[in-house]
């Protein structure tokens, strides 16, 4: 009993360790930062470049990457990208620190090389010392972990309660303005936290590495169980997120000794018991109602109040700003039919195995759309579109080939399947603050791909499921029609929903739900519904897909692989049917491009192009799609308002309404719709 226990203080240590900094940032900036497993990666492979590729002593080599080069990064990054995040919104911070997690590790991958390392040097000169605690052997590297963990815990708790250092760093979450009138420098306190919080993951990375490997993949899921952490001390409290850090740590241990141990279900239990302590502890606020809803806000009325409209927002409608009159129905429907005629020519104009990319392009097209409803029209942080997908895909293959359905029945079954379990997570999570709902439903798609999708009638021993396309359609031409049309016509319903009453709604509820309660309107229902049509749309996505693919691979539905497609939809536009087209074939096609066509190195680049496309949402939250749609229907507004000022038509120009229509950035864009013409 006691070997597990310390075994399982060590994995417990490096949950503390991340959960520390997971909380100091979120304390002193207001940003659960998702990309820690990323940087906490970089610097541990870093450390390994140095100590084991350039023979580097273990000193120097931890002084540069720990030390020097993980505080440093988390310096730039603050110059580059966080010191914009303070007062956005929720999904703003989220989406951009989810585009460094994507951009992060493939980066690395571009300095450092492909490599595949199978064990990674600690702090522990080789050979590692053992030593004896009570009949139990206790290595160096194990105790190196738990002396971080205790300095963690004294150094880091007495700095932020009993310091002037804490309290500046307590103070700027608050108030940054007035901190600033307090005579404290805010652009200073935040350097020094990002400084510390890069310290801290990469001090996770490389106590982490000779236990998990230096996979990427690992240290996200690492961090992601870390999270738990971060809940039960509900974002702030370092002593509790230590202590739960520890907890899990001993708990996943102890599991393995009573479990049996050459069974798959034990490593999958095992795998799942960090999200398992998440969901524990979401459902044990959640029935006491004492979930912190205003830990999605951050900084006083005074720094609202000096904030510019709209700065805070992502997919707002900044096209709304431009009078749909003047630029005429080929300003405002010109780009995405064109974009259909282009997509419907694809199949034609490409040969081979591209014409089956074209096809799975347009079914990722379909799972995109789901984003579009949850997060461009809902406003809600979901990063589990993908696990609907799989359920809609896994449960499509076994009506089809197991149970002998029509395929495009069982799609839509498929896709039937996925609602309820969307009404419901919506239902569950629909009063959490937007951090909550974010980490519930990243929770919710790791248990599925943990316990759910890892069963024996989805995986076939690792061959999937095949699947049949309809007779109608066998060709990789013919379905790619069928997937295109399934496409559209989703959009269509999409576009009708926005202009009814329900999107009417919709949109005052993700502009403001306080004031759209005071319009009567109900928000959860709203939410609910959109949360339901979203499953659904991804469910029937999944099933186009695996068609396409001809085979359903539960692997394909990973659910940290979902954060890459969302990442891909933002950087084109979140809220725009056609960004969901572009944005299927990008995903699809640009890799595959890069592969035929460039250097091998420059398989990474698509990947980086995603992440930072991501992180631009905090400058341009409707995505390069719809930004350059704006400026072309700005060109086409300032062509029809020059024209109507030469032929002296009255108002052109040089009304009230023209002077506001001009200037769309001193005004809301939805303030700006109920100006009258």
């Amino acid at each position: 009993m006691l070997q597990y226990v310390i075994a399982g203080l060590v994995l417990g240590g490096i949950y503390a360790i991340a959960s520390a900094g997971l909380v100091i940032t979120y304390v002193s900036s207001g940003i659960l930062n998702f990309s820690f497993g990323a940087l906490a990666y970089f610097v541990a492979r870093f450390y390994y470049y140095l100590h084991t590729q350039q023979n580097w002593g273990i000193p120097y080599a931890a002084l540069l990457s720990i030390l020097v080069a993980g505080p440093a990064l988390g310096v730039l990054l603050y110059f580059m990208l966080f010191r914009f995040l303070r007062l956005s919104s929720p999904l703003v911070k989220v989406v951009a620190t989810l585009g460094l997690l994507v951009a992060i590790p493939a980066l690395s991958t571009l300095i450092f090389g492909t490599e595949a390392i199978s064990s990674a040097p600690g702090l522990a000169p080789q050979p590692v010392r053992v030593f004896d605690f009570i009949g139990v052997a206790v290595t160096l590297d194990q105790v190196i972990v738990y002396a971080c963990v205790v300095a963690t815990v004294v150094v880091g708790s007495a700095v932020l309660r009993y310091t002037d250092v804490g309290l500046k760093v307590r103070a700027l979450v608050d108030s940054p303005a007035m901190t600033a009138l307090s005579g404290t420098s805010p652009s200073a306190v935040s350097i020094g936290v990002w400084a510390v919080s890069t310290f801290f993951a990469g001090l996770a990375g490389v106590l982490a590495a000779p236990i998990i490997g230096l996979d990427s993949g690992n240290f996200t899921l690492l961090i992601a169980a870390a999270f738990a952490a971060v809940i039960a001390a509900r974002f702030r409290s370092l002593p509790i997120a230590v202590t739960v850090g520890l907890a899990m740590g001993v708990v996943t241990s102890l599991i393995q000794k009573y479990l049996p141990p050459s069974s798959n279900w034990t490593t999958e239990v095992v795998d799942a018991v960090p999200f398992m302590f998440i969901a524990i502890f979401l459902i044990y606020n959640l029935i006491r109602r004492d979930l912190d809803r205003d830990s999605d806000r951050v900084g006083g009325a005074l720094d609202r109040a000096i904030t510019p409209q709209g700065a805070t927002q992502l997919a707002g409608s900044t096209s709304s700003s431009l009078d749909a009159r003047r630029v005429g129905l080929i300003g405002k429907y010109g780009g995405p039919g064109l974009l259909i005629v282009v997509a419907a020519l694809l199949p034609i104009l490409v040969q081979g195995f591209w014409v089956g990319l074209v096809a799975q392009a347009f079914a990722y097209g379909i799972i995109f759309l789901s984003f579009t409803l949850v997060t461009g029209e809902g406003g809600m942080i979901w990063l589990c579109q993908i696990t609907f997908a799989g359920v809609g895909g896994l449960t499509a293959s076994q009506l089809a080939t197991n149970h002998g359905w029509p395929i495009l029945a069982a799609i839509v079954v498929g896709g039937l399947v996925a609602l309820p379990m969307g009404l419901l997570i919506g239902f569950l999570t629909i009063r959490l603050g937007d951090l909550y709902v974010a980490l519930v439903t990243l929770t919710f798609g790791l248990l599925m791909e943990n316990l759910v999708f890892t069963i024996g009638i989805f995986t076939n021993g690792g061959l999937g499921v095949n699947v049949v396309r309809p007779s109608f359609a066998v060709t990789d031409h013919a379905f790619a029609y069928v997937c295109l049309v399934a496409f559209a016509i989703l959009a269509l319903f999409i576009l009708n929903l926005r202009r009814s009453t329900t999107g009417l709604a919709l949109n005052a509820v993700r502009w403001s739900p306080p004031g759209a309660r005071t319009l009567g309107i109900s928000v959860v229902q709203m939410k609910i519904i959109v949360a339901g049509l979203g499953a659904m749309v991804a469910g029937i996505g999944g099933g186009f897909l695996v068609a396409a693919q001809t085979s359903a691979q539960p692997a394909n539905f990973a659910t940290f692989l979902g954060v890459i497609w969302l990442a891909a939809l933002v950087t084109i536009g979140i809220r725009s049917n056609a960004a969901a087209l572009v944005a299927g074939l990008t995903f699809t096609m640009l890799p595959a491009l890069a592969l035929a066509y460039l250097p091998s190195w420059t398989g990474q680049l698509p990947p980086i192009l995603f992440g930072l496309g991501a992180i631009g949402v905090a400058k341009f939250p409707d995505g390069s799609l719809e930004q350059s749609g704006e400026m072309f229907r700005r060109w086409l507004y300032e062509r029809a308002d020059r024209r109507s000022s030469s032929s002296g038509a009255p108002g052109a120009g040089g009304g009230l309404a023209g002077r506001v229509l001009q200037a769309p950035s001193v005004m809301p864009a939805h303030l700006v719709e109920e100006v009258p013409s």
